[in-house]
């Protein structure tokens, strides 16, 4: 490929301003797609707003676009699969997530919607696919953090910032496996670029497996603040997450959330380590990683 080119959908999101970044380091030319208009910024890239493109039009030589990636929720494909045709995609890489896995069984109804809609959207996905010769690759990422912008750490450090300590359900001994977002768009990255992989679906991990309260202790370091975690029973769980849902940024914040503190949520990444050449970093918060 002399020239390489990828389309990128959810181009604005956390992972993928990363793979932006990755792309454009390693020669590729991107045609970058949003819901919002962004104006040129690289001559690497080329911006598309998703709700104005007109379909007609792109389905060109000059426009053909075979690799792609998509770093927005895997639910919003099946809206693109014209779009995607049009462009003459051949390979496309797709995140998911290992909750399709883990709140299955939740006894919240939206956590598990939001597993159904993982489940059913990786099935959509590679039928597809399969219906119109397109080679795939299905990422399920664990925990994922960075930046200081993720919907995990950042939003516990936030809540440690502001209350000053932070409720954990009995021993809170589960096992996590917290994945750099970072690492997640290099996982990216490779599996686009490995071509002789197809068809194949990896869970993503980081380095690092340790307990849940072991991971909310290093959050506390993270902030230089002395580890304040209290041990409160389930029922308190229950009130005070239906008090915070009145605020706007803990409405998704659930009592079946404390109740995954003692589960173990751990999965096996050494197909992605030995096929991606995937090596994940250990959970050392920086500085960077911390909101702002």
């Amino acid at each position: 490929m002399s020239e390489r080119h990828a389309g990128l959908l959810g181009a604005t999101s956390l992972i993928g301003e990363c793979l932006l970044k990755q792309l454009i380091q390693n020669d590729w030319h991107i045609t970058a797609f949003s819901r919002r208009p962004i104006i040129q910024s690289h001559p690497q890239i080329t911006w598309q707003q998703l709700d104005t493109t007109n379909q007609l039009r792109i389905g060109t030589e000059k426009n053909n676009i075979p690799f792609w990636i998509c770093a927005a929720p895997i639910w919003i494909i099946p809206e693109q699969f014209d779009l995607l045709s049009a462009y003459g995609a051949r390979r496309i890489v797709v995140l998911s997530s290992t909750s399709r896995f883990t709140k299955n069984t939740s006894p919240d109804p939206s956590e598990r919607r939001i597993a159904q809609q993982l489940i059913e959207s990786e099935e959509f996905v590679q039928t597809w696919a399969a219906t119109h010769g397109v080679k795939w690759i299905i990422l399920r990422p664990t925990l994922i953090y960075g930046h200081g912008q993720d919907k995990n750490i950042a939003e516990i450090a936030r809540f440690i910032r502001r209350f000053g300590f932070f409720p954990l359900l009995g021993s809170a001994r589960g096992l996590r496996q917290p994945i750099h977002v970072e690492d997640v768009a290099s996982a990216c990255y490779m599996a686009l670029n490995t071509l002789n992989l197809i068809n194949r679906s990896y869970n993503l991990t980081g380095e690092e497996t340790l307990s849940y309260r072991e991971m909310i202790k290093r959050i506390f370091e993270a902030l230089n603040l002395p580890p304040r975690m209290l041990t409160i029973p389930l029922w308190f769980f229950q009130i005070a997450a239906w008090g915070l849902s009145c605020l706007p940024r803990y409405r998704n914040w659930t009592s079946a959330m404390a109740e995954r503190m003692n589960q173990d949520l751990t999965f096996d990444c050494s197909d992605a380590k030995r096929d991606l050449n995937f090596s994940p970093r250990p959970f050392k918060l920086t500085t960077e990683d911390l909101p702002g």
